[in-house]
């Protein structure tokens, strides 16, 4: 038999192993010039690297930490660019803190004794942001797969309104330079609510946090496959330069042809995928800190209106994205049973309302132009059942998780009686 210290030796050479492939796989990837053409400098992708800092310290908040990731940080950009003289640019830098927090939290999960928050806390990052770097190959397959988008039915649906949101969006976002990079910002640092968020339930309860991050990791794969139900590429893509002080006049508009476009741009609705993320992260905030409030509803704010002032959205986009994020909220409500009627008509109305909104969109379009109360009550509807369902699924998740509190506190007071009796009855 090994005696302890031969043991302990082992372990030491284990995690120093591990801890070694750690630093040589986060090397290769700072090194690696295509990694860093093609991820790296992408603001979407930096934002998402940039966001585990914000997790790591939630859970570690340590100075020294702080320290690490600023000392990385500056390793990885004198590296890159004062040694293999890559391309300067401001995005690689939030790579490189995202980088460097990744190989700080493997080496402390490697080397910690309590690894459950750690390993809650780095595992999603990975998920996540490994999500955000696959999504690119994801639209590029639906934009292929679908050549032809349904741009010219979500026109006629925002017309029937009596005015153009896009357009509108896209003129006060033209006019309002602080507005806009506001908007801009929040659109494109996607990752910076959920992480807000996350971190917020996870140091509170690490184990009821992870609803949370499912709801987030599964959003994007099943938007996905909603954009290659209904591809649009939003009134930037469809109008090109006259968007958005050129809009159809509104008499032009009984002359639209309904039929599919061929198009450039990226497949990206419907539904709005950033402002399903955004909505869920608001509806997963209830219970955390102010401030982590305040973050995800201006986050959840700015990004309705970026969808719209940048033109990547039509409105309709944004409206079928309610009841999409209610039917994920509902899939990842697993603390409740599967047949629990709350859960269950949740998922339904989600799926159902989804579902409907693309019939509509897609068969039904002159329906909307019978009068302009039909749009705006199919709007007003949808978005006031998703908010009571919504309400109604939290409430139950908070009655399942009391009742289960109440039931440890019981085992515990039940199992801690016997040592009590003894204590009792030696004293």
């Amino acid at each position: 038999m090994k005696n302890p210290d031969q043991r302990q030796f082992e372990l030491v050479t284990v995690k120093a192993t591990f801890s070694a492939i750690a630093v040589g796989c986060t090397a290769y990837l700072v090194l690696s010039r295509t990694f860093y053409a093609e991820a790296l400098i992408d603001a979407f992708f930096a934002f998402a690297l940039a966001s585990v800092v914000i997790l790591h310290l939630r859970v570690c908040p340590k100075l020294l930490d702080a320290a690490l990731v600023a000392s990385g940080t500056a390793i990885m950009g004198l590296v890159c660019f004062g040694w293999l003289h890559y391309p300067r640019a401001v995005m690689p830098w939030f790579s490189f803190a995202g980088l460097s927090s990744f190989l700080i939290l493997v080496i402390r999960l490697i080397w910690a004794r309590q690894r459950k928050l750690l390993g809650y806390a780095w595992v999603p990052a990975v998920l996540f942001v490994a999500s955000e770097y696959f999504a690119s190959t994801a639209l590029a397959w639906t934009r292929v797969a679908h050549p032809k988008t349904f741009d010219i039915y979500l026109l006629m649906f925002d017309a029937s309104l009596h005015f153009q949101p896009a357009f509108l969006a896209g003129r006060i976002y033209a006019s309002y330079p602080s507005l806009h990079n506001a908007s801009l910002l929040a659109y494109i640092a996607l990752a910076m609510p959920i992480t807000v968020v996350y971190g917020g339930r996870l140091v509170r309860d690490a184990e009821r946090a992870f609803p949370a991050m499912l709801a987030f990791l599964i959003t994007g794969p099943l938007g996905i496959l909603f954009y290659n139900l209904f591809p649009v590429s939003g009134p930037h893509n469809l109008f090109g330069m006259q968007f958005p002080f050129s809009p159809v006049p509104y008499a032009a508009m009984a002359h639209v042809i309904l039929e599919p476009v061929q198009i450039a741009g990226e497949r990206n609705g419907l539904p709005s995928l950033h402002l399903a993320w955004t909505l869920l992260a608001w509806w997963y905030s209830r219970g955390l800190s102010r401030a982590e409030r305040s973050i995800a509803f201006a986050f959840l704010a700015l990004t309705a209106f970026a969808t719209l002032g940048t033109g990547e959205h039509w409105l309709g986009d944004l409206v079928v994205a309610f009841p999409f994020a209610l039917m994920v909220r509902a899939v990842c409500s697993y603390e409740l049973p599967v047949r629990d009627t709350r859960r269950r008509t949740a998922f339904l109305f989600g799926l159902l309302a989804t579902l409907t909104w693309l019939v509509l969109l897609r068969y039904c379009t002159r329906l909307f132009w019978t009068s302009p109360l039909v749009p705006w009550s199919l709007i007003a509807g949808t978005i006031a059942l998703t908010c009571i369902r919504q309400r109604i699924l939290i409430s139950a998740t908070t009655d399942s998780e009391n009742a289960r509190s109440r039931t440890d506190d019981e085992g515990s007071e039940t199992h801690s009686s016997p040592a009590f009796f003894e204590s009792a009855t030696s004293a």
